[in-house]
């Protein structure tokens, strides 16, 4: 009995019964757009069946990635599993990019505020939080990438460095990012390039080799072994299916922890910008989890970091198309003074997350940086937004929004000098990649051990 029990099938539905409450309530409240709670389910009830949905759906994501990486090439399966984990966060950013459309200024900031809290969640609390997870399991999981260094928290993780190439592309995104509010908005070329710029990466994603080196275990081990027709129809409806729930409980979800927040008296701006896009950041960082535990830090951070860059180039992107598409017209997605230093800030802290992985590596002390710059500029904002009221409390925001950018980017140009040998190695080996995948040159630079 207790072998049935482990059988894989077994943890593939238990997954799916996860998802059960949730689809019952969206049938029966009529399908998308009509689950509200606090009308017709209540906000509790709604962090609840919409929480156990994305868990569940999360888990049937990561095995149609990880079964998919038997056929197409592994960062292809992580760049696609990336797009549908923070599928919910363009979903939220999508509804207020509409209604900006529609004349909305206040939706066009939430917009902003929304997609940069995402960012800097995914940062903040994601990569290091996940850095954290990999050493705490490293002695029982016996995860190759995790080395132990003497020292003050010196304990690293190692990432592949065929990584090179999504943090190339991350780089040229973060560069750009900071000339976006020069604009005063999110307009057509921004689109044009950031866009272009993550078709190319998935471009190159696809051409990047063979299908998985890795020895997998568990569900995607037993549906490696179906024939190639049964296993690709497994990957689709792992895909579609989790999608699918994913992009319909995570708003519902959303909203329930909106609304708890609110009856804390916790503002609604501050809850647009930290705890939806918390939520709709919770798949990605329950699949990510998930790789860690089975020894794959290496596959968890380039899910990782292949979030940040597909939020970081495709989510901003499609913010201005969506809002031309409201507005009836091709225009720009403005935003405020206070929005421009929100994407400022993003773009600081997305810099120095890269010049922490020049080397390939982050170790316990830079995962606690990252935390601690985070949380403290988050918690420093909420104070003044509670304690002061109207304008006052905007302009100390914004200059606590400033000084936080000049501590990013200090800290980013000394590690960008001090590593500046890694650093042009991982250029090197990011434009070798995408040298290969478009046909000039003959492949990777060779590196000396």
């Amino acid at each position: 009995m207790l072998n049935r029990l482990r059988h894989p099938l077994v943890a593939v539905a238990v997954a799916l019964v996860l998802t059960v409450p949730w689809i019952g309530t969206f049938v029966a409240s009529g399908g998308y757009g009509t689950v509200h709670p606090g009308e017709n389910i209540t906000p509790g009830m709604a962090v609840l069946v919409g929480g156990l949905a994305l868990v569940g759906a999360a888990f049937l994501l990561a095995w149609g990635a990880e079964t998919a990486e038997k056929d197409v090439p592994q960062a292809f399966a992580i760049a696609v599993l990336a797009v549908l984990a923070v599928a919910p966060e363009y979903a939220v950013d999508a509804l207020y990019a509409w209604q900006a459309g529609a004349g909305s200024s206040e939706a066009a900031n939430l917009a902003v505020a929304n997609m940069t809290g995402a960012n800097r969640i995914l940062i903040g609390l994601g990569w290091s939080g996940i850095a954290f997870f990999t050493i705490y399991l490293a002695k029982r999981t016996a995860d190759p990438a995790v080395e132990y260094r003497s020292g003050f928290l010196a304990d690293v993780v190692s990432l592949d460095r065929d990584i090179a190439t999504e943090i190339m592309f991350l780089l040229v995104a973060t560069t750009y990012a900071f000339f976006i509010p020069l604009s005063g908005g999110i307009g057509p070329l921004d689109t044009l390039f950031l866009v272009g710029l993550f078709l190319l990466y998935i471009f190159v994603a696809i051409r990047g080799g063979a299908g998985a080196s890795e020895e997998h275990i568990g569900v995607p081990a037993y549906f490696h072994q179906y024939p190639k027709g049964p296993r690709i129809a497994v990957v689709l409806f792992g895909f579609v299916f989790s999608g699918v729930v994913i992009f319909t409980a995570v708003h519902p979800f959303a909203e329930g922890l909106e609304q708890l927040g609110l009856q804390y008296g916790i503002p609604k701006f501050f809850m647009i910008q930290w705890f939806a896009p918390l939520a709709s950041e919770s798949p990605e960082l329950i699949v990510v989890a998930y790789l860690v535990n089975k020894a794959r830090s290496t596959a968890g951070f380039n899910a990782l970091i292949s979030s940040k860059l597909n939020q970081w180039t495709l989510l901003i992107g499609t913010l201005a198309v969506v809002y031309s598409i409201s507005a009836g017209a091709i225009g720009t997605l403005s935003f405020d003074s206070k929005q421009a230093a929100e994407i400022w800030i993003t773009a600081a802290q997305s810099l120095f997350a890269i010049a922490l992985l020049t080397d390939f590596e982050i170790s316990i002390r830079e995962a606690v940086v990252l935390l601690i710059l985070f949380t403290t500029q988050v918690l420093t904002e909420f104070y003044v937004i509670q304690t002061y009221a109207g304008p006052t409390a905007t302009t100390l925001s914004i200059s606590i929004l400033y000084a936080y950018t000049v501590v990013y980017a200090v800290l980013s140009v000394g590690l960008f000098v001090k590593r500046r040998e890694s650093a042009h190695e991982l250029l090197e080996h990011g434009v070798s990649n995408v040298r290969a995948a478009i046909g000039i040159g003959t492949g990777q630079t060779e590196r000396a051990d």
